[in-house]
C-alpha cells in the first residue's frame, strides 16, 4: 500500500511539471481524449472482469491472490498505453472457473498471456480471446494517436518514460529494501533509550485526563444505574470525556428513554446497536440523535437476542451438534445482523439435508469442533484459532466438502491454540511483574504463538532492558511507536 501511495504521489508530481512546461490547454485536450478511450476499454473488458474477479475465488486464496495481482498489472499496463508511453512487456497469469457441470467441484483453469503491444484494441482483444470471450466490443475502441514531437502541447518528455520504467521494474524492490534497511537499524534497546523519556512525559501528561475520564464514567454509570461504561475506541481520553458529557446532556433532556439502560453495560466504540453479548454500543462519531434512536430500539434488540440461542442450536443440530461460537479477535457483532445470517445458513443446510446425507467418513458427532457464522461476503476458511469461518451465503454442498477436508487439521489447530493461549497468559503475567509494567496488551493480529516468542525473549533480555520499561504501558504489535497517552508499542519480532 505504501508503495502504491508513493507511486501515485510521484505520478501526480510529474503531471504537474508537465502542465507547467507544456501549457494547460494541451494537457486538457489529452486528458479528455484519454478519458473517452478509457471508458471504451472498461466497457469492453467488463466480461473479463466478471470472469476473473477475486471475489469469485473466496475458497481458493492462492488463486484469488494471483488474480488480484494480474488485474493490477493489467490496469498499470493499460494506464501506461493511455498516457502514450511505451509499456514494458508484461506476462499475465490468472485463473478461470472450469466446467460448471459438476456439482461438487469446480476445477480452475490457468491462463497465461503476454502483452507487449501499444495498440489498445489489440491488447483488449488478446485479453478477451485468452478467456474465450467475445471480442466484438474491442472493435469500438479508438486507439490514441501518438503525440507529435513538434507540438509543444503534446510533447512526450524522456523523464516520463524513464519514470515509468523505474516504477514498473524496480520501485517496489527499492521501497522494500529501504524498509528492510531502516528496520535493521531499530533495536529494542536503542529505541527505548531514545524514546523512554518521551513516553514517560506523555504518560504523566495524560494521567489527569485519564483520571477525569474514569471519574466521569463512574458518575454516569451510577446516575443511570449501569454496570459499566467502557471506552473501546481509538480516540484519546479527551474525546471520551466529550462523549460522556454529551450523553449526560441527553439523559437530562430525555430521562424516561434512558430507563432502558438500567443494569446494562455501555460501550463507546465504532458501532451503534446491541451486541450479541448484550452490550449497548454507541458509535462515538455518530450524531447524538442516532444515540436516541438506539435507546428506543433496545427492547426490539432484546427480543432478537432471546431468539439467537435457538437459531444457533438449529445450525448446530443440522451439522451434527457442532458448536456455533463467536469469532475470536473480531469487532462486536450486532444482534440484528447476526439473526439474519443464522437464518440464511440454517435454510441452506436444511435444504441440503432434505435431499442428501452427510459423508460416511464423518464422526458420529462434531461437538468438539467450532463454527462461526459471518456475513454473506465473509470468507470460508479455517482460522488460526481452529474455528471454521463460514459466510451465511455459503452453499451447503460447498460447506460440507470444506468441513470434510479440514476436520483433522481443525482439531490439531484448536488443540495447539488452546495450549498456546494458556502458556501466553502465564508468560504475559511474568513479563508484567519482572519488567514492572503498568499494563501489557497486544494487537489482535499478534497470535498467541508470536506473543509467546515475544514474552520469552523479553524475559531473557531483562538484564539489557533494565529499568527502561518500568511503569510503562506496553503494547505488542508490528511497529515501534509512542502513542499520545504514553503507551509504548513494540513489534513482536523485535531485535535486541
Amino acid at each position: 500500500m505504501a508503495t502504491l501511495k508513493t507511486a501515485l504521489c510521484l505520478q501526480t508530481t510529474f503531471k504537474k511539471i508537465h502542465i507547467l512546461q507544456t501549457g494547460c490547454v494541451g494537457w486538457s485536450r489529452i486528458t479528455a481524449r484519454q478519458a473517452s478511450t478509457s471508458s471504451e476499454v472498461s466497457t469492453a473488458l467488463r466480461p473479463f472482469y466478471f470472469a476473473v474477479h477475486p471475489d469469485l475465488f473466496g475458497q481458493h486464496p492462492k488463486e484469488r491472490a494471483v488474480n488480484e495481482a494480474a488485474l493490477q498489472q493489467l490496469s498499470s499496463y493499460i494506464e501506461t498505453v493511455l498516457q502514450s508511453r511505451t509499456p514494458i512487456p508484461t506476462e499475465l497469469r490468472f485463473y478461470l472457473r472450469g466446467d460448471r457441470s459438476s456439482q461438487t467441484t469446480l476445477p480452475l483453469k490457468e491462463v497465461r498471456l503476454k502483452l507487449k503491444s501499444r495498440d489498445l484494441r489489440q491488447v483488449v482483444t488478446s485479453v478477451l480471446s485468452s478467456c474465450s470471450l467475445p471480442t466484438s466490443a474491442a472493435d469500438k475502441i479508438k486507439n490514441l494517436e501518438k503525440p507529435k514531437a513538434d507540438n509543444p502541447f503534446e510533447r512526450e518528455y524522456p523523464f516520463e518514460r524513464d519514470y515509468t520504467k523505474n516504477r514498473n521494474a524496480s520501485a517496489d524492490f527499492q521501497f522494500r529494501e529501504e524498509i528492510r534497511q531502516e528496520r535493521a537499524t531499530f533495536t529494542l534497546t536503542s529505541w527505548l533509550q531514545r524514546n523512554k523519556d518521551d513516553a514517560k512525559v506523555r504518560q504523566e501528561a495524560a494521567a489527569p485526563v485519564r483520571e477525569e475520564a474514569l471519574r466521569r464514567s463512574q458518575a454516569l454509570a451510577k446516575s443511570l444505574q449501569l454496570k459499566e461504561v467502557k471506552w473501546d475506541c481509538g480516540w484519546s481520553n479527551a474525546h471520551f470525556i466529550g462523549c460522556l458529557q454529551s450523553l449526560h446532556t441527553l439523559t437530562s433532556d430525555h430521562p424516561d428513554l434512558f430507563e432502558a439502560l438500567k443494569g446494562r453495560r455501555l460501550v463507546f466504540g465504532n458501532e451503534t446497536g446491541v451486541s450479541l453479548d448484550g452490550l449497548v454500543m454507541i458509535n462515538s462519531a455518530e450524531p447524538r440523535h442516532n444515540w436516541l434512536e438506539l435507546v428506543k430500539q433496545i427492547p426490539k434488540a432484546d427480543a432478537a437476542l432471546k431468539r439467537i440461542p435457538s437459531l444457533e442450536g438449529a445450525v448446530s443440530g443440522l451439522l451434527k451438534e457442532i458448536k456455533v461460537v463467536r469469532r475470536k479477535f473480531q469487532q462486536k457483532v450486532l444482534v440484528s445482523n447476526y439473526e439474519g445470517q443464522l437464518r440464511r445458513l440454517a435454510t441452506n443446510l436444511n435444504d441440503y439435508k432434505g435431499f442428501r446425507n452427510y459423508p460416511a467418513e464423518w464422526p458420529s458427532t462434531l461437538e468438539q469442533y467450532r463454527l462461526v457464522v459471518e456475513t454473506a461476503a465473509g470468507p470460508l476458511m479455517l482460522s488460526p484459532t481452529g474455528q471454521f469461518i463460514v459466510p451465511s451465503s455459503c452453499p451447503a454442498s460447498l460447506l460440507i466438502n470444506f468441513l470434510s477436508s479440514h476436520l483433522e487439521k481443525a482439531q490439531k489447530v484448536l488443540e495447539k491454540y488452546q495450549s498456546d493461549k494458556a502458556l501466553e497468559k502465564i508468560l504475559s503475567k511474568q513479563v508484567t511483574v519482572h519488567l514492572g509494567l503498568g499494563a501489557l496488551r497486544k494487537d489482535d493480529a499478534v497470535t498467541p504463538e508470536r506473543m509467546i516468542k515475544c514474552c520469552e525473549r523479553l524475559l531473557d533480555a531483562i538484564p539489557k532492558i533494565g529499568e527502561n520499561l518500568k511503569g510503562s504501558e506496553l503494547r505488542v504489535t508490528h511497529y515501534y511507536s509512542v502513542l499520545a497517552d504514553g503507551e509504548v508499542c513494540i513489534p513482536w519480532d523485535w531485535t535486541i
